[in-house]
Protein backbone atom coordinates (compact mmCIF):
# COMPACT_ATOMS: atom_id res chain seq x y z
CA UNK A 1 0.00 0.00 0.00
CA UNK A 2 2.80 2.41 0.94
CA UNK A 3 4.59 1.58 -2.30
CA UNK A 4 1.50 2.57 -4.32
CA UNK A 5 1.16 5.81 -2.37
CA UNK A 6 4.82 6.61 -2.97
CA UNK A 7 4.44 5.86 -6.68
CA UNK A 8 1.35 8.08 -6.90
CA UNK A 9 3.17 10.92 -5.12
CA UNK A 10 6.14 10.65 -7.50
CA UNK A 11 3.88 10.79 -10.55
CA UNK A 12 2.01 13.79 -9.14
CA UNK A 13 5.24 15.70 -8.50
CA UNK A 14 6.55 14.84 -11.99
CA UNK A 15 3.34 16.03 -13.64
CA UNK A 16 3.35 19.26 -11.61
CA UNK A 17 6.97 20.00 -12.51
CA UNK A 18 6.27 19.38 -16.20
CA UNK A 19 3.24 21.65 -16.11
CA UNK A 20 5.28 24.47 -14.60
CA UNK A 21 8.63 24.25 -16.38
CA UNK A 22 8.14 22.76 -19.86
CA UNK A 23 8.95 25.51 -22.42
CA UNK A 24 5.81 25.38 -24.58
CA UNK A 25 3.10 24.72 -22.00
CA UNK A 26 2.13 25.70 -18.50
CA UNK A 27 3.25 28.61 -16.37
CA UNK A 28 6.66 29.02 -18.01
CA UNK A 29 4.97 29.48 -21.39
CA UNK A 30 2.75 32.20 -19.92
CA UNK A 31 5.82 33.91 -18.44
CA UNK A 32 7.53 33.99 -21.85
CA UNK A 33 4.41 35.38 -23.51
CA UNK A 34 4.38 38.28 -21.04
CA UNK A 35 8.05 39.05 -21.71
CA UNK A 36 7.69 39.49 -25.44
CA UNK A 37 9.93 42.36 -26.54
CA UNK A 38 9.30 44.41 -29.69
CA UNK A 39 12.27 45.65 -31.73
CA UNK A 40 12.91 49.37 -31.11
CA UNK A 41 12.35 50.27 -34.77
CA UNK A 42 8.82 48.83 -34.78
CA UNK A 43 5.96 51.31 -34.81
CA UNK A 44 3.17 51.35 -32.30
CA UNK A 45 0.97 48.27 -32.74
CA UNK A 46 -2.25 48.77 -34.65
CA UNK A 47 -5.57 47.32 -33.61
CA UNK A 48 -5.98 44.19 -35.70
CA UNK A 49 -8.59 41.45 -35.71
CA UNK A 50 -5.99 38.84 -34.74
CA UNK A 51 -2.41 38.51 -33.59
CA UNK A 52 0.16 41.25 -33.18
CA UNK A 53 0.78 42.59 -36.67
CA UNK A 54 1.04 41.16 -40.17
CA UNK A 55 4.61 39.95 -40.73
CA UNK A 56 6.07 41.87 -37.78
CA UNK A 57 9.09 40.42 -36.02
CA UNK A 58 9.44 40.12 -32.26
CA UNK A 59 12.30 39.02 -30.05
CA UNK A 60 11.78 37.08 -26.84
CA UNK A 61 14.08 37.07 -23.88
CA UNK A 62 15.63 33.87 -25.24
CA UNK A 63 17.01 35.91 -28.18
CA UNK A 64 15.06 34.01 -30.85
CA UNK A 65 13.04 36.00 -33.37
CA UNK A 66 9.34 35.27 -33.70
CA UNK A 67 7.03 36.30 -36.51
CA UNK A 68 3.34 36.99 -36.79
CA UNK A 69 2.46 34.61 -39.63
CA UNK A 70 -1.18 35.70 -39.96
CA UNK A 71 -2.30 36.79 -43.44
CA UNK A 72 -4.68 39.55 -42.39
CA UNK A 73 -5.63 40.47 -45.95
CA UNK A 74 -6.89 36.93 -46.59
CA UNK A 75 -8.62 36.87 -43.20
CA UNK A 76 -10.53 40.04 -44.07
CA UNK A 77 -11.44 38.72 -47.52
CA UNK A 78 -12.77 35.51 -45.99
CA UNK A 79 -14.85 37.49 -43.51
CA UNK A 80 -16.55 39.31 -46.40
CA UNK A 81 -17.43 36.18 -48.37
CA UNK A 82 -21.06 35.15 -48.68
CA UNK A 83 -22.79 32.22 -50.31
CA UNK A 84 -23.86 28.65 -49.72
CA UNK A 85 -21.55 26.79 -47.36
CA UNK A 86 -19.45 29.87 -46.57
CA UNK A 87 -18.11 30.24 -43.00
CA UNK A 88 -18.95 26.59 -42.37
CA UNK A 89 -22.69 27.20 -42.45
CA UNK A 90 -25.02 24.37 -43.52
CA UNK A 91 -25.90 24.07 -47.18
CA UNK A 92 -29.68 24.49 -47.64
CA UNK A 93 -31.16 21.48 -49.44
CA UNK A 94 -34.51 21.39 -51.20
CA UNK A 95 -36.65 18.25 -51.34
CA UNK A 96 -35.33 17.58 -54.84
CA UNK A 97 -31.76 17.75 -53.56
CA UNK A 98 -32.31 14.94 -51.03
CA UNK A 99 -31.03 12.10 -53.20
CA UNK A 100 -29.57 9.02 -51.50
CA UNK A 101 -27.39 8.31 -54.52
CA UNK A 102 -25.38 11.45 -53.70
CA UNK A 103 -24.12 9.67 -50.55
CA UNK A 104 -23.43 6.20 -51.90
CA UNK A 105 -20.16 6.65 -53.75
CA UNK A 106 -18.35 8.94 -51.30
CA UNK A 107 -20.07 8.60 -47.94
CA UNK A 108 -21.02 12.28 -48.03
CA UNK A 109 -23.27 14.44 -50.19
CA UNK A 110 -21.18 15.01 -53.32
CA UNK A 111 -23.95 17.22 -54.73
CA UNK A 112 -23.37 19.70 -51.90
CA UNK A 113 -19.59 19.51 -52.34
CA UNK A 114 -19.94 20.24 -56.05
CA UNK A 115 -21.95 23.38 -55.32
CA UNK A 116 -19.72 24.88 -52.62
CA UNK A 117 -16.83 27.13 -53.62
CA UNK A 118 -13.43 25.43 -53.72
CA UNK A 119 -11.97 28.35 -51.76
CA UNK A 120 -14.80 28.61 -49.26
CA UNK A 121 -14.29 30.52 -46.03
CA UNK A 122 -14.11 28.79 -42.67
CA UNK A 123 -14.95 30.02 -39.17
CA UNK A 124 -12.05 30.70 -36.81
CA UNK A 125 -12.71 28.25 -33.97
CA UNK A 126 -9.37 28.72 -32.21
CA UNK A 127 -9.15 29.59 -28.54
CA UNK A 128 -8.70 33.39 -28.15
CA UNK A 129 -5.19 32.91 -26.74
CA UNK A 130 -4.16 30.98 -29.86
CA UNK A 131 -4.97 33.98 -32.05
CA UNK A 132 -2.06 35.90 -30.52
CA UNK A 133 0.60 33.21 -30.92
CA UNK A 134 3.80 34.05 -32.75
CA UNK A 135 6.20 31.45 -34.09
CA UNK A 136 9.85 31.30 -35.08
CA UNK A 137 10.81 33.51 -38.01
CA UNK A 138 12.82 30.72 -39.66
CA UNK A 139 10.82 27.52 -40.06
CA UNK A 140 11.59 24.49 -42.25
CA UNK A 141 9.33 23.78 -45.19
CA UNK A 142 7.48 20.51 -45.53
CA UNK A 143 6.10 18.07 -48.08
CA UNK A 144 2.36 17.46 -47.81
CA UNK A 145 1.23 13.99 -48.87
CA UNK A 146 -2.48 13.33 -49.50
CA UNK A 147 -3.44 9.69 -50.17
CA UNK A 148 -6.92 9.10 -51.59
CA UNK A 149 -9.08 6.32 -53.00
CA UNK A 150 -12.09 7.12 -55.21
CA UNK A 151 -12.28 10.54 -53.58
CA UNK A 152 -14.86 13.06 -54.72
CA UNK A 153 -12.98 15.41 -57.04
CA UNK A 154 -14.32 18.66 -55.57
CA UNK A 155 -13.57 17.64 -51.98
CA UNK A 156 -10.01 16.73 -52.97
CA UNK A 157 -9.55 20.02 -54.80
CA UNK A 158 -10.98 21.92 -51.83
CA UNK A 159 -8.38 20.28 -49.57
CA UNK A 160 -5.57 21.40 -51.89
CA UNK A 161 -6.91 24.94 -52.13
CA UNK A 162 -7.26 25.14 -48.34
CA UNK A 163 -3.63 24.13 -47.88
CA UNK A 164 -2.40 26.64 -50.46
CA UNK A 165 -4.55 29.53 -49.22
CA UNK A 166 -3.82 29.04 -45.52
CA UNK A 167 -0.13 28.15 -45.57
CA UNK A 168 2.74 30.55 -46.33
CA UNK A 169 4.35 29.61 -49.66
CA UNK A 170 7.78 29.39 -48.06
CA UNK A 171 6.60 26.58 -45.77
CA UNK A 172 5.33 24.29 -48.56
CA UNK A 173 8.01 22.31 -50.38
CA UNK A 174 5.54 20.27 -52.43
CA UNK A 175 2.08 18.72 -52.40
CA UNK A 176 1.95 15.05 -53.39
CA UNK A 177 -1.33 13.31 -54.26
CA UNK A 178 -1.21 9.51 -54.01
CA UNK A 179 -4.03 7.79 -55.90
CA UNK A 180 -4.42 4.55 -53.94
CA UNK A 181 -5.90 2.23 -56.59
CA UNK A 182 -8.92 4.37 -57.44
CA UNK A 183 -11.11 2.58 -59.97
CA UNK A 184 -13.51 5.37 -60.84
CA UNK A 185 -12.85 7.44 -63.94
CA UNK A 186 -13.41 10.69 -62.09
CA UNK A 187 -10.30 10.17 -59.98
CA UNK A 188 -8.19 10.63 -63.11
CA UNK A 189 -9.02 14.32 -62.82
CA UNK A 190 -6.38 14.40 -60.11
CA UNK A 191 -3.84 14.51 -62.93
CA UNK A 192 -4.89 18.10 -63.46
CA UNK A 193 -3.35 20.99 -61.54
CA UNK A 194 -5.44 23.48 -59.56
CA UNK A 195 -5.29 26.90 -61.19
CA UNK A 196 -4.33 28.58 -57.90
CA UNK A 197 -1.44 26.23 -57.18
CA UNK A 198 1.84 27.90 -58.14
CA UNK A 199 3.60 25.16 -56.23
CA UNK A 200 5.15 21.78 -57.07
CA UNK A 201 2.15 19.43 -57.23
CA UNK A 202 2.64 15.78 -58.14
CA UNK A 203 0.15 12.94 -58.57
CA UNK A 204 1.21 9.31 -58.18
CA UNK A 205 -1.14 6.55 -59.32
CA UNK A 206 -0.79 3.10 -57.74
CA UNK A 207 -1.28 0.25 -60.18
Amino acid sequence: MKRKQKRFLQMTLLFTAALIFLPDIGLWSLYKEKHLVKPPEAAEPQTLPLGLGDGQLFTWTDGLKRKDWHDYESIQKDAMRSGKGEHGKPYPLTEEDHDDSAYRENGFNIFVSNNIALERSLPDIRHPNCKHKVYLEMLPNTSIIIPFHNEGWTSLLRTIHSIINRTPDSLIAEIILVDDFSDRGGSQAAKQKPAAANLPLETHHCS
